[in-house]
């Protein structure tokens, strides 16, 4: 005589638990792209992600002034659904820290998360992670502010298990752009377009170990960047 069980009974999953997030994230980098994508998600709803840019999103020199402007846009009305991260500049960058003043202390709990780019190593991550927990205690933050941080240098994939085990962060990018670039020619371009992007084997690996190393640590892996937005296949 045979027991049936049920596979919750029978299969061990002890792994942490995933965030439950929307599965499309739209970058978008000056004001009228911004007003755009805001416009889009008041018609379709909160199915999407919206993340204002500041690292692509600000020439060189008006970086203060960007922060500012998407300071106003994330207190607007258009702004229904509430749901808008913003990328700052990375660490090697100073006005990053400037920028995270101005987005925390105008903006607070209106925004969704914050991603992190061009990290070389885990040291990196944590210092920033460290400023922005303090900027979030002094400008009253209700609750702590989900971290995305780009995998997109050699140095940030060969810590990707220690980036992913940091309490705030709640998705690893990848960034496959900077990746290829960082492989000086090793990799042509043609890798950041299908089918290459999915069976280059360099890239393959590099997906591999985050997807493991977020799966492990109980946040999400997220695709590359996409140009192909009219794309429906």
């Amino acid at each position: 005589m045979s027991t049936l069980i049920h596979p919750n009974d029978a299969l061990v999953n002890e792994e942490a638990p995933l965030p439950v997030i929307p599965v499309c994230e739209h970058f978008a980098g000056n004001r009228h792209t911004l007003l755009k994508a805001f416009a889009i998600q008041a018609e379709y709803g909160p199915v999407f992600d919206i993340t204002c840019d500041c690292e692509d999103g600000a020439a060189t020199g008006t970086e203060i002034s960007h922060a500012n402007m998407i300071v106003e846009l994330l207190n607007s009305e258009h702004n229904i659904h509430k749901m808008a991260g913003v990328r700052i500049h990375g660490f090697n960058e100073p006005v990053w820290k400037q920028e995270v003043d101005i987005l925390l202390s105008g903006a607070r709990d209106l925004i969704r998360y914050i991603t992190l780019p061009k990290a070389q190593d885990a040291t990196q991550v944590e210092m920033m992670l460290e400023y922005i927990q303090l900027a979030s205690q002094k400008y009253s933050l209700q609750q702590p502010l989900p971290i995305h941080v780009l995998i997109e240098t050699h140095g940030a994939l060969g810590d990707v298990n220690k980036i992913a085990m940091m309490e705030p962060v709640e998705v690893l990018d990848f960034g496959i752009m900077d990746y290829i670039s960082a492989h000086q020619s090793v990799i042509t371009d043609e890798a950041m377009r299908s089918p290459l992007q999915f069976e280059h084997a360099l890239i393959v690996k590099a997906k591999t170990e985050i997807i493991s190393a977020a799966i492990t640590s109980g946040c999400i892996a997220s695709h590359n960047v996409t140009l192909a937005i009219k794309d429906y296949q």
